[in-house]
């Protein structure tokens, strides 16, 4: 186990974006308050009104490579992150149950049957690889970044596998979820060596958190 940089904080890793937004009224209710504005700081370290707690604010995708390698101790960010990240040095103790939408696989309206090897975009190559192994089907893998609609109405793949939350951008780009791969919503991810480390504060998170959920 890789130990925490800073025995005596306990760093918080969060995505931006949706999930910081959305983590912030929670925070509140934890007693946990950024000193900086959140909406107009470019910090990406920001201390709070407790002198033992800090947020540093990153890519979704880099939350659990952060924890694991001890450089935060605790983090919150996707279960669709959580799912292709491949480290063991991270426990997922509460899902908090915000910024939910769902992991789909869509494809364009009336498209027809796929004779051969299937084409799939998504930048979610481990969750479609298990989905489709699942269910014996082969198919080739094409790693996009973003703008996945486009990938199936230029006849780059006949399929897509994204995030959806309304099914307006589907819906607008002539596509259509099909199936439901994974419910997606906001987890809290603790580091293993900071669970024995700093014990006391990161169970004091876990029930801060938990309270404001059932409130």
């Amino acid at each position: 186990m890789i130990e925490p940089v800073n025995k005596n904080t306990l760093t918080i890793a969060v995505s931006k974006g949706r999930i910081f937004k959305e983590l912030l009224p929670m925070l509140n209710k934890a007693g946990i308050v950024p000193v900086d504005d959140p909406d107009t700081s470019r910090k990406l370290i920001l201390e709070t009104n407790q002198p033992g707690i800090r947020l540093i604010i990153i890519r979704a995708a880099d939350v659990p490579t952060y924890v694991e390698y001890g450089a935060a101790d605790v983090g919150i960010t996707g279960k669709d992150v959580l799912l292709e990240h491949e480290g063991t040095e991270l426990y997922e103790p509460l899902d908090l149950g915000i910024a939910r939408c769902r992991l789909m696989l869509a494809e364009p309206v009336g498209a027809p049957r796929v004779s051969g090897r299937l084409r799939v975009a998504t930048k979610y190559l481990n969750s479609t690889r298990k989905y489709f192994a699942a269910r014996g089907i082969q198919v080739e893998i094409i790693k996009l970044y973003g703008s996945m609609e486009l990938a199936p109405l230029l006849g780059l793949t006949d399929k897509i596998v994204d995030l959806v939350d309304t099914g307006n951008t589907l819906k607008a780009n002539g596509l259509v979820a099909v199936d439901t791969i994974c419910e997606i919503s906001s987890r809290l991810i603790v580091n293993k060596a900071a669970m024995k480390m700093k014990k006391n504060m990161v169970k004091q998170l876990i029930d801060s958190f938990s309270a404001a959920i059932t409130r």
